[in-house]
């Protein structure tokens, strides 16, 4: 196990969460190596081509990996980084391991971070295959969270309504945050949770109470002065927003929800917010799901595990992964871009 101030750190979180501005703040810290892209090694490259300790499985990775803008973002050598994979490369672990290490060793700076959001779903092998690995996960309000992931789409509904949109949503987010959560807690020294709205109305308290944990300086001056990426230009679903002088990404839901489409998701995942410590606004009376949304719930609770289950531990996975991101990755778009997965 390596030093603390040299672990590497793993933003993790549902997916519209704000994963990605985190690591926009660690990057613009300073020290960290700056690569601004998700390198889905866990939830997408390992399932779609095996374990890349397999020289066969490493051979198929690497004839999709190197040519990608994903790897030209790097700024290394192909040659030298097949030759160093090859060498060294066990496991899913190792391979993202050394693709971020040299990467560190050609900025000159001291450490790495990873921010695939999905990776909340990995915890353990990446605790496996990167001993020393912590993680920060980014807990957001699953309200604003459902609405954000209904606008783009990403969780495919059992039907094409919108209120089923954001339920499905919904229901995604408790699913995803309480396995991380779970898993997490397992890793207790290694593992921290930060509140999105913590982070957003108090930055400067927010990044001192994690410094101790991630033994770095988080200066909050420094950072907003580098402003790199989401630092200085919000990652949002509601683009239209940004050009007001007024953005705020917190509690985006209080304007966005009849009473009874609010009533109807806080009936499923209102349990998990409070726990959460975000109170409920739909009075109690209208709270109590009827046993069909309950069965709803269960459904799409076990959809959620079934798939991950079939793309991460069976060989369906490489039927079940889409890697024409690989392919279609656009400069342009991955600085708003948090979930690489496809639909669920």
């Amino acid at each position: 196990m390596g030093a603390r101030n040299l672990a590497p750190v793993f933003v993790i979180g549902s997916p519209r969460s704000g994963t990605t501005l985190f690591y926009h703040m660690l990057l613009s810290a300073g020290d960290f190596a700056v690569y601004r892209a998700e390198a889905n090694v866990f939830n997408m490259l390992e399932p779609r081509f095996g374990d890349p300790g397999v020289a066969r499985n490493r051979d198929a990775l690497l004839g999709e990996w190197l040519p990608s803008e994903f790897f030209g973002r790097s700024g290394l050598d192909a040659a030298e980084f097949r030759a160093r994979v090859n060498a060294g490369c066990q496991n899913a672990g190792d391979f993202l391991r050394i693709f971020m290490e040299s990467i560190t060793e050609k900025q000159k700076v001291r450490r790495w971070s990873e921010c695939t959001p999905d990776n909340l779903l990995f915890i353990d092998e990446i605790k496996r295959t990167i001993p020393d690995a912590v993680f920060v996960h980014i807990i957001r309000d699953g309200r604003d969270v459902a609405l954000s992931l209904a606008q783009q789409g990403w969780i495919r509904p059992f039907s094409g309504s919108p209120r089923q949109k954001v339920l499905a949503s919904g229901l995604f987010w408790e699913w995803i945050v309480a396995k991380g959560r779970e898993d997490g807690r397992r890793y207790a020294q290694d593992y921290r949770e930060v509140s999105f709205e913590e982070l957003i109305t108090r930055p400067r308290e927010t990044l001192a109470t994690l410094e101790p944990f991630l033994e770095h300086d988080l200066n909050y001056d420094r950072i907003q002065q580098a402003g790199i990426g989401s630092v200085s230009r919000p990652n949002t679903s509601f683009q239209g927003e940004v050009q007001g002088t007024d953005f705020n990404p917190v509690g985006r839901w209080k304007k966005s929800y009849t009473a009874k489409e609010l009533a109807r998701l806080e009936s499923l995942i209102g349990g998990f917010l409070e726990e959460l410590g975000y109170p409920l606004e739909s009075p109690r009376e209208s709270l109590k799901a009827n046993p069909a949304e309950q069965f709803l719930r269960y459904l799409y609770r076990l959809r959620f595990a079934w798939r991950h289950w079939l793309k991460a531990g069976t060989p369906l996975g490489r039927v079940f992964t889409n890697t024409d991101l690989l392919r279609d990755f656009h400069a342009a778009d991955q600085d708003r871009m948090e979930q690489t997965q496809g639909t669920r």
